[in-house]
């Protein structure tokens, strides 16, 4: 079943893929301001850039063109387009940029579905970056403006969520700045614990963290993790994630079992492996039986902690979308 979006968000999707006039996935040349967040690996990626008027005085600078490219579902594809029409409709200097929350994002969109929300934050920090950028190349100082820069040096630390690679204190800083107040709220704002699900209630882990931060217990299964959370056994007999669900079903076409190899073929040839392999990964199909597609990751993927998620957030749900739900892809 799909996500449950607005009809804003799906036209802004569609208009957007089709290269509708007015739309903004693309690059700009020379940009005066990019910044990228994620990871296509990892299942999300995004860039960002945009261009000003330039004015005399740098802090006076306009945005007056904004562009993104994204590894993304519908949903990260209509948050991207959303923040860039805000910033074009607004106007704004590079610094008044930064006002624009993922909270402005997802009003634009008129709501996400609440495991989406994620989206919405990366085009944030995406620009974020792209403002620090600018401020380098225009010779602005943001420290002085009392602008907290290098945030992601200050993220550094204790990796809690080891299948996103996420760090204490990054995870600390998004409570605090989205105000988050549950597990599940965590998870649908940043992905945090939203795979295997270890981290969720481990000690030291993400309802740890929240008591620290709120002084209480938020989430009354911290004893008990969430039974869609337990590890499942593959057909392996290794551990593996519960299957992420795809923002659309595909159509289960009439296909022979070779038909459907060679389908399976060729997505992952034309269309996974130059993904991965822009981001110095690669794979390699070790076997198909049926519906169980066995793969072999290689490169930076092959030592990436985020290895099981690239199967299930990237090969495992482009399967699941072009060709059957009941695709299941295990890494050997």
């Amino acid at each position: 079943m799909g996500w449950e979006y607005s009809e804003k968000t799906k036209q802004l999707f569609l208009d957007a893929v089709h290269g509708k006039p007015g739309t903004h996935l693309g690059e700009i040349e020379n940009p005066d301001g990019v910044g990228e967040h994620g990871s296509i690996s990892c299942g999300d990626a995004l860039k960002f850039s945009f261009r000003v008027e330039k004015n005399e005085d740098p802090l006076k600078d306009r945005i007056v063109e904004a562009r993104y490219l994204t590894f993304g579902c519908t949903s990260a594809i209509a948050a991207s387009e959303a923040l860039c029409c805000i910033i074009e409709e607004r106007k704004v200097t590079p610094i008044e940029a930064l006002k624009i929350t993922n909270g402005d994002i997802v009003e634009f969109l008129e709501g996400l579905p609440q495991q989406k929300i994620h989206c919405s934050v990366m085009g944030a920090e995406a620009l974020e970056a792209a403002v620090v950028d600018w401020a380098k190349k225009r010779g602005v100082d943001l420290a002085a403006l009392g602008i907290r820069i290098n945030i992601q040096n200050e993220d550094e630390g204790r990796i809690v969520c080891k299948c996103f690679g996420l760090t204490e204190p990054y995870i600390r800083r998004k409570i605090k700045e989205l105000d988050l107040h549950t597990v599940e709220e965590l998870t649908g704002a940043i992905k945090a614990g939203g795979a295997c699900g270890t981290c969720r209630y481990a000690p030291g882990g993400l309802q740890d963290i929240l008591d620290d931060i709120w002084g209480k217990e938020t989430d009354p299964q911290k004893k008990t993790p969430p039974a869609s959370f337990v590890s499942l056994t593959s057909l392996t007999g290794s551990a593996a994630p519960p299957a992420a669900a795809s923002d659309t079903a595909a159509p289960e076409e009439e296909l022979s079992p070779y038909q459907r190899a060679k389908k399976i073929e060729t997505i992952i040839e034309e269309t996974i492996r130059p993904l991965l392999k822009s981001d110095g990964g690669d794979i390699e199909i070790v076997d198909i039986k049926g519906d169980l597609v066995l793969v072999s990751l290689r490169g930076a993927c092959a030592d990436c902690a985020s290895a099981t998620q690239t199967i299930q957030f990237v090969v495992e749900d482009m399967l699941k979308n072009k060709v059957s739900e009941k695709i299941r892809v295990v890494q050997v």
